[in-house]
């Protein structure tokens, strides 16, 4: 693993990232997103799939779990001018379907991205980009198609996520621990899951409370009220019953066995030094155990939305990644 002194970036100027609708963020796209039409998975659900830039490598984006692809903004706006850029909805987010709650898994989910793939590059080599739930996804996809990490997959950019051991620490991994041994971690899970539609009816979006966890969860202390807001709005309009069917396979996530596959590849690794959701310590061990070829980049004083609040610096080791394969 290479981690040059460097890379532990400064704290970055912070600019709010541009909303999708504003003239900003479309212009500053670049070209004018293609959908890619008849994208099915391989259960029958329609995938929300767009294509920006007409020439340079196919980069293939996987959001997070409650967001959707706008969440790449910042990204596609540094990457459409020398890349085709790739961003889809995953299953039950944004503009995508949603299908039968039993298959709300990060294994469906690798299986999805495997489809897109075939969809936009069936013949080329792709460069698959995630930020957290998407990170995990390009994981699944590697453990399902090791094969196509060095012929397929060219590189990887993983941002924020976790190859495994979400809730083994601090308060969160303790409750875990302990409803897991007491055997009621399921019914927990599927009372949630039972509720979600009722809850779904109540009053409770765009309150305090929810300002506060998503400060919390995804930002650090000194965010803008407009980048909280802006997440918050995003995150609550994914229905309860899409997160409460994904929580099982979240909390059993472990993806380890898919690093051999990403070690084939040049793989940059982000972590923001102030993530509560996937700490920076997750970030460390997938670049530790992809070896020589990672590059770690470590975010000062940034949160789970770093690709969001820090997105020059996470611009800038994209750039380098994608700049690095087309000179290959």
């Amino acid at each position: 693993m290479a981690v040059l002194p460097t890379e532990r970036t400064a704290p970055a100027a912070r600019t709010a990232p541009p909303t999708p609708a504003s003239p900003s963020a479309a212009s500053g796209r670049g070209a004018r997103p293609r959908p890619v039409h008849g994208v099915r998975t391989t259960d029958g659900v329609p995938l929300h799939v767009e294509i920006r830039g007409h020439q340079g490598p196919v980069v293939v984006l996987s959001h997070g779990f409650t967001v959707d692809s706008d969440e790449w903004s910042p990204q596609v706006a540094a990457l459409a001018h020398r890349a085709r850029v790739v961003s889809w909805d995953q299953r039950g987010h944004g503009r995508s379907g949603w299908g039968d709650p039993a298959n709300a898994t990060i294994d469906q989910l690798g299986r999805d991205l495997a489809t897109v793939v075939d969809a936009v590059s069936p013949n080329g080599r792709v460069v698959l980009g995630g930020h957290s739930m998407g990170g995990m996804t390009v994981l699944a996809l590697a453990r399902q198609h090791p094969e196509w990490f060095g012929t397929r997959v060219a590189g990887v950019f993983l941002v924020a996520t976790s190859a495994g051991q979400l809730v083994s620490d601090g308060p969160l991994g303790a409750l875990h621990a302990v409803a897991r041994r007491a055997g009621v971690l399921p019914a927990v899970l599927e009372g949630a899951r039972r509720a979600a539609p009722l809850a779904d009816t109540l009053p409770w979006r765009d309150s305090a409370v929810g300002r506060w966890l998503v400060r919390h969860l995804a930002f650090t202390a000194d965010a803008s009220d407009e980048d909280v807001r802006r997440l918050q709005a995003v995150t609550e309009s994914v229905p309860l019953s899409v997160t409460s069917a994904f929580s099982s396979s979240l909390l059993a996530h472990d993806e380890s066995g898919a690093l051999p596959a990403l070690a084939r590849v040049p793989t940059t690794v982000v972590a923001a030094t102030g993530d509560r959701l996937t700490p920076a310590a997750h970030g460390q061990r997938i670049a530790d155990a992809l070896g020589p070829r990672a590059r770690l980049v470590l975010v000062e004083d940034a949160g789970h939305a770093v690709n969001q609040t820090h997105h020059e610096v996470v611009d800038a080791a994209f750039l380098d990644l994608v700049d690095g394969l087309r000179h290959r």
